[in-house]
């Protein structure tokens, strides 16, 4: 219960279990799973919260003072005060893709806004000793992206992450920096005016409360929500064993699709890189390269700055003209003549065949027989 007494709501009890010390995303899903929801987490009397498997005698009493001890209505405000959202696993902001993880944040910390077209994002991840092939590259990639109407994320590092971050801030597309420390606590501390410049073309995000240090073992827990808010990373210089190859791993595990950029093969930062192509990783060479690999997205999702317009189903529709759209948009899944779609966008008949052959190229649609075609997704 709270000071007053009452019991702790959702939003409440999700905040004041993501504020309990102890309490990583891994237990957290062992004790919503338990109880069945973060509300009976924190209304559960001590024995019952030592019955689950995991939380011994220590966390309990932990969790017991948590309630005791945070007033969350205080926190919230202060938060609030500081610029600070507070988005939980149940609030319809809270991104989707990110609900498929296996171990998602309860809560979200974010100084920034995040928007539905979000969903279509990319990471790109590397060293934080790139060489200037390596930034380059970051750099272009993530610019090229941006152009093309993808969110770019990465964590706010030294190196390749700056590089990313700096390219889609220069192509005025947008990013988000997923933090190891508390989104009030920018690391590393050079970086603030990055951070800023982030929070303008899009979000700083944490699972760990705003204030929070930069621990060491908060960094490979950020990595699987770099990933797990992309439909795939790119990993640009890494060495074999680096942080970056540990988002690739995530990255395979969470169904997202793995790209790494060449390098010198004499360079230990192209180690980890040639060694993720060799396992099937795809390479990197242009942006195309990255937008011919992404298949159809899960959900369709609203397009950047016009949520107003038909939702994007397929990332391959960012890279469309007006026409293209427009003869896109009057084909749906089920098969339709050609005809019909002339008819419908309005278009020259010779301008619709040959844009159905554009479209045909990017796999957006398949021909039938018939004089006939319909979506490929």
């Amino acid at each position: 219960m709270d000071s007053s007494g009452a019991p702790f709501d959702g939003p409440s009890a999700e905040l004041l279990l993501a504020l309990t010390p102890g309490i990583g995303p891994r237990l957290r899903k062992t004790l919503v799973g338990h109880f069945g929801s973060a509300a009976a987490v924190m209304n559960a009397a001590a024995s019952d919260l030592r019955a689950v498997p995991g939380i011994g005698q220590k966390l309990s009493r932990s969790i017991v003072a948590a309630r005791q001890e945070i007033d969350v209505e205080t926190e919230k405000r202060n938060y609030q005060q500081q610029g600070v959202k507070i988005v939980a696993e149940s609030d319809p902001a809270y991104p989707q893709s990110l609900r498929t993880i296996e171990d998602p944040p309860g809560v979200l910390f974010v100084r920034g806004e995040l928007v539905p077209s979000d969903g279509i994002a990319v990471a790109i991840v590397g060293t934080r000793h790139g060489t200037q092939y390596g930034l380059a590259q970051a750099e272009r990639l993530a610019a090229g992206l941006a152009r093309c109407g993808y969110t770019i994320v990465s964590g706010l590092a030294r190196g390749i992450d700056a590089a990313a971050h700096r390219g889609a801030i220069k192509a005025h597309g947008r990013t988000l920096a997923v933090l190891g420390s508390g989104v009030l606590n920018v690391y590393p501390p050079e970086h603030e005016q990055l951070a800023s410049e982030t929070i303008a073309h899009g979000a700083l995000i944490s699972e760990n409360p705003p204030r929070s240090p930069p621990l060491k073992g908060a960094f490979p827990q950020r990595n699987r929500i770099v990933t797990g808010l992309s439909l795939g990373v790119i990993v640009v210089e890494a060495p074999k064993q680096s942080g970056a190859i540990i988002s690739a791993t995530h990255a395979a595990e969470q169904g997202r699709h793995v790209f790494a950029v060449p390098g010198r093969v004499d360079s230990r930062t192209s180690g980890g890189c040639h060694a993720l192509i060799r396992d099937g990783a795809t390479l990197v060479e242009t942006v195309d390269d990255v937008l011919e690999a992404l298949g159809p997205l899960a959900t369709p999702t609203p397009p950047a700055g016009d949520a107003s317009g038909p939702p994007i189903r397929h990332p391959g529709e960012l890279q469309l003209n007006e026409p293209e759209k427009a003869v896109l948009a009057a084909i749906d899944d089920e098969p339709i003549a050609i005809d019909s779609i002339i008819s419908a966008s309005g278009l020259p008949v010779q301008n619709v065949l040959s844009t159905l052959s554009v479209l045909e190229m990017r796999r957006l649609i398949r021909r039938l027989g018939g004089n006939r075609v319909m979506r490929n997704y």
